[in-house]
């Protein structure tokens, strides 16, 4: 194990090096915090008396909020539309020393936004804008050609798919077929569009509903990873919230990781962290386990705080240092 945390160490002060594209639907966060004290004399609900608003890259962009801060040299591509929210989205990746020349705007299109209402660390409320329209198949073509002279120049290349019409079937095969290490947060919808892609990280709900397959128990979990194995021909990692991770490679071996969590406080965008985390050490030379060993520390520190949360290298690396009790 000591040997094992020293190498580790190692791949994660190298994630500096680490050049990753992020490929799929941005959002934009929204926080409305404050403090509830009474009921409204206009109808039955709770006055929410303002008292913060804090906006945070999501969806895929959080993707790439994870990898920034685990410092890795990080680009985005996806859609916005040119709305207040599409021009937040930019702020924000300019501030987080995201590259941005592969998101493009469309005037016809929301910039996908979800607003939590916050009280007390309790969500209230949530208000989603958002299009959903798959792109014309003359944009296809125009992100296509944009993408193909691009993705070479990167290590790895994640695609984080919301559903909300920006990865199309054309537009992900692409990629698979033209880099060997992509790693894709799928949604069930699109099973058909991931197939040979080198990891697929579907949460245990997705990986249930793309298996054709009801969770049971512990066992029923193997075989959901199993059976999504055989068919997308892809080594497949289930996360499974507080309840840790189970990694199934094609070469047959199946690691299942608890969860690192000393208390499970919110597992919103936990999933991000586990993708950015897993591509930051595939690119700085981790194997598969190596890597979900890792991924699983970011989840764990992640789902321990508030919110749209990430984790970096340090807390990483502190994480380790703190379980192995030794100063490196």
């Amino acid at each position: 194990m000591i040997e094992m945390n020293e190498k580790i160490l190692k791949m994660i002060d190298n994630f500096k090096n680490a050049k990753i594209l992020v490929v799929g639907d941005i959002m934009l966060d929204k926080y409305v915090k404050g403090d509830v004290e009474r009921i409204s004399p206009e109808a039955p609900v709770q006055v929410v008396s303002v008292k913060k608003e804090e906006y945070i890259l999501g969806g895929a962009a959080n993707v790439c909020n994870n990898l920034a801060a685990l410092g890795c040299k990080t680009s985005m591509c996806g859609i916005i539309g040119t709305d207040d929210a599409g021009k937040k989205v930019i702020s924000l990746l300019s501030k987080g020393k995201i590259e941005k020349s592969l998101v493009f705007s469309e005037k016809t299109r929301k910039t996908t936004q979800k607003i939590r209402v916050v009280s007390q660390g309790q969500q209230l409320l949530r208000i989603d804008y958002e299009s959903t329209y798959i792109i014309d198949i003359n944009l296809q073509k125009k992100y296509l050609l944009y993408l193909k002279n691009k993705i070479k120049d990167y290590d790895i290349v994640v695609i984080s798919d919301y559903n909300k019409g920006f990865l199309t079937k054309n537009i992900v095969e692409m990629i698979v077929d033209k880099h060997s290490k992509v790693l894709i947060d799928p949604k069930p919808e699109h099973k058909n569009f991931f197939k040979e892609a080198y990891l697929i990280t579907p949460n245990l709900k997705e990986a249930s509903m793309m298996a054709g397959m009801e969770i049971r128990n512990e066992n029923n979990i193997t075989a959901i990873g199993k059976q999504l194995l055989k068919e997308m021909d892809s080594n497949i990692l289930i996360t499974c919230g507080g309840k840790g991770m189970y990694l199934f490679e094609k070469n047959g071996s199946v690691l299942k990781s608890p969860t690192r969590a000393k208390e499970v406080y919110d597992v919103t965008g936990a999933g991000d962290t586990v993708i950015a985390a897993l591509a930051a050490s595939i690119a700085s030379g981790a194997t598969l386990e190596e890597a979900s060993h890792i991924a699983n520390r970011a989840a764990g520190i992640v789902i321990g705080k508030s919110g749209t949360a990430t984790a970096t290298a340090e807390e990483i690396k502190k994480d380790i240092k703190d379980e192995q009790g030794s100063v490196y």
